[in-house]
């Protein structure tokens, strides 16, 4: 009996923020279902050349850096995406920052609220913008999925985050969108979903989940008990780009041991 695959042969992808973290294990896993892959970087240019590399290099995978903080910065990667690849089928908006810092909300600076709200929000309207004006630029087919987007949101952006008011903002805005941009492209053959993990082991989050106090507690709000893996992530994300997930649209998938659901 033939087994069902996930598989995205023949098609050209961008995944920002994929040097590392979620974003990596996101670029090998859509390259492992057939797709050739675009993603940026912002500063870890020696994990984002070891990546093309190992992904199969600037055939199948290729990596640019871009700041990505205003939407013409997100536009300029995805008219280099199409330099690359021809076209585009597939946009997941992985990058962000979540300053570390617990910043009350008296103390919290405004260059602090209009950074984070630049690189997850302004640069996210110019990549769907120029996205978008691609998918619908190809050739389709009466009927069928032309393009699939996947933002990345957060248990914060679902019940907020105290002394991170600006990253949960930025977060639950990413929800806002996909239920707006699904209503507004389905029709169109484009389907926009959003994935909001939780805590997941990558280097931005070791020092809090290996702290002993700070990861019991941590572990102790997760109902699975324990934190996520990149690829727990990274395959959720592919699912929504595949055939499988034709029918769905405007979902916030949580991928985060039910934690959105505790405390």
């Amino acid at each position: 009996m033939a087994g069902v695959s996930l598989v995205l042969d023949g098609k050209a992808a961008l995944i920002t923020g994929g040097s590392r973290g979620i974003g990596a294990e996101t670029v090998r896993m859509f390259t492992e279902a057939g797709a050739r892959v675009a993603f940026s970087y912002r500063q870890a240019r020696e994990q984002a050349v070891a990546l093309q590399a190992e992904c199969g290099g600037p055939e199948h995978c290729v990596a640019f850096r871009q700041e990505l903080s205003t939407p013409a910065d997100g536009r300029a990667l995805v008219a280099a995406a199409v330099a690359a690849f021809g076209r585009l089928d597939v946009l997941v908006v992985n990058h962000g920052i979540w300053p570390a810092e617990d910043v009350p909300i008296v103390r919290m600076t405004e260059e602090q609220w209009r950074r984070t709200l630049a690189v997850n929000l302004d640069s996210v309207f110019g990549l769907v913008q120029a996205a978008v004006a691609q998918m619908d630029r190809q050739p389709q087919a009466a009927g069928k999925v032309t393009g699939h987007i996947v933002l990345i949101s957060s248990t914060a952006g679902q019940r907020g985050e105290a002394n991170h008011a600006d990253y949960a903002v930025t977060k639950g805005a990413l929800i806002s969108l996909t239920k707006s941009l699904s209503s507004e492209l389905a029709p169109r053959g484009i389907r926009v979903n959003c994935v909001a993990p939780g805590w997941v082991a990558t280097d931005m989050s070791a020092a809090a989940v290996g702290d002993a106090e700070m990861g019991a507690n941590i572990r102790a709000g997760i109902p699975v008990g324990r934190v996520a893996s990149t690829r727990e992530i990274a395959g959720p994300v592919l699912f929504l780009c595949t055939p499988l997930a034709a029918f769905i649209s405007g979902e916030v998938l949580n991928v985060n041991g039910g934690s959105v659901l505790a405390g």
